[in-house]
C-alpha cells in the first residue's frame, strides 16, 4: 500500500458496479486505492474472462459506502452554505421564484423549509382538489419554470395548473438554478449585528417539536426573505426578540385580513418589502405584515411576489 496508484482508478466515480478498462487497473493497487478512500474494508477485483478488455469492482459493504457518501455529502453542502448572500425561510411559491431567480443572477442562496416537502401551500390545491388558479400577469414566470397551464374559457386571463406539477416545478427550478434547499429544518432565531438582521438560527424540526434541549447553528447571511406565510415567522421574531420597530404604520405587524382575493393578489406584489435592515418579506408574510387580505387557492400574486422580492434583495445587496 505505500507504493503510490499508477492504475487511474481515481478519475472513475465510485458505483456499485464499476466498469473500467483492463489496461488502467491492476487488482492490487486499485483496491488498496478503493480501500483508502472509501474505508472499505474488504473489496473483490475480478476481471472479467470474457471481456479482457474489462474489469469488474465489487465493494463488498454497500452500506458503509452508502452511509459515508451522504453523511460526507450533506456535510460539505451544510459548510458550504453557513454563509450565503441570501437565506429564504420557508419554501413556498413566492420563496421558490425568489431563490431561483437569486441562484441565476449568482447570489449564493439558500433556502430553509421547516417540512419535508417544499412547495409550501400549493400542493393541496383548494380543499385538497389539487388544482390552482394563476392569472395571465404570471403566466410568464409559470413559462419559465416551464409548467404547465390550461386557460379557463370562462375566465379569460386566467388559468388551472396542477397543484403537483406547480409545487415540484418551482422546486426543481430553485434547485436547477442553484438555490440550495435544507428541508426539515426550523428557523428559531435570528442573529442581530449593528442594527441589522445578520443571520438565522437554525435547528432540525423534530428537535424544535419534540422541545429536545439541543443547542442551535447559526447561519450568516446579507440578506434574508421571510416566506414562512401567514404566520410572518422571521418578522415575528425581529419584532418580538430585537425589540425594534418594523417599517409598517404603527412599527409592528399589523395582522392578515380576511378572505377578499381580488384585493390581495394586488397587495401582495405591493406589501413585498424590506421591513428591517436585511428581512424582506414576500407572499402572504408581507400581506400578514402590512394587515393585506388573504386569496385563497389563486398564485398569481404570490409568483410575482418572488420576482419583486428578489429584484429589492440584489439592487439591497449591491449597496452594501
Amino acid at each position: 500500500m505505500g507504493a503510490l496508484c499508477t492504475c487511474k482508478a481515481e478519475k472513475y466515480p465510485l458505483n456499485l458496479l464499476r466498469i473500467m478498462p483492463a489496461k488502467e487497473i491492476t487488482p492490487e493497487c486499485c483496491a488498496s486505492y478503493l480501500a483508502t478512500r472509501w474505508t472499505v474494508s474488504s473489496l473483490s477485483v475480478s476481471f472479467d474472462r470474457a471481456r479482457k478488455d474489462k474489469v469488474l469492482v465489487m465493494a463488498e459493504h454497500l452500506e458503509n459506502i452508502v452511509s459515508a457518501a451522504i453523511v460526507s455529502s450533506f456535510s460539505a453542502k451544510l459548510l458550504e452554505n453557513l454563509n450565503v448572500d441570501v437565506a429564504v425561510v420557508g419554501a413556498g411559491p413566492s420563496g421558490l421564484v425568489a431563490a431561483k431567480t437569486l441562484a441565476e443572477r449568482g447570489l449564493k442562496t439558500v433556502v430553509f423549509e421547516r417540512k419535508l416537502a417544499p412547495g409550501g401551500g400549493v400542493w393541496g390545491g383548494g380543499m385538497l382538489f389539487n388544482e390552482v388558479v394563476v392569472q395571465e400577469e404570471a403566466k410568464a414566470i409559470l413559462d419559465e419554470f416551464k409548467i404547465r397551464s390550461v386557460a379557463i374559457p370562462t375566465a379569460p386571463g386566467y388559468y388551472t395548473v396542477d397543484s403537483v406539477e406547480l409545487a415540484s416545478g418551482l422546486t426543481f427550478g430553485a434547485v436547477q438554478a442553484g438555490a440550495k434547499i435544507f428541508n426539515a429544518v426550523s428557523v428559531e432565531d435570528v442573529a442581530f449585528k449593528d442594527e441589522r438582521i445578520s443571520g438565522l438560527v437554525i435547528n432540525w424540526t423534530p428537535v424544535e417539536r419534540l422541545q429536545m434541549h439541543v443547542d442551535p447553528l447559526v447561519v450568516i447571511t446579507k440578506a434574508v426573505l421571510d416566506g414562512t406565510g401567514h404566520p410572518c415567522e422571521v418578522l415575528n421574531l425581529v419584532q418580538r426578540k430585537a425589540r425594534v420597530r418594523l417599517n409598517t404604520p404603527t412599527g409592528e405587524i399589523l395582522g392578515e385580513r380576511p378572505m377578499q382575493a381580488a384585493t390581495g393578489e394586488i397587495t401582495t406584489v405591493e406589501n413585498t418589502a424590506e421591513y428591517y435592515p436585511g428581512v424582506f418579506a414576500s407572499g402572504m408574510s408581507a400581506n400578514n405584515v402590512m394587515g393585506g387580505y388573504r386569496m385563497g387557492p389563486i398564485f398569481g400574486g404570490m409568483l410575482r411576489s418572488g420576482k419583486r422580492a428578489a429584484a429589492l434583495i440584489e439592487e439591497a445587496i449591491k449597496k452594501l
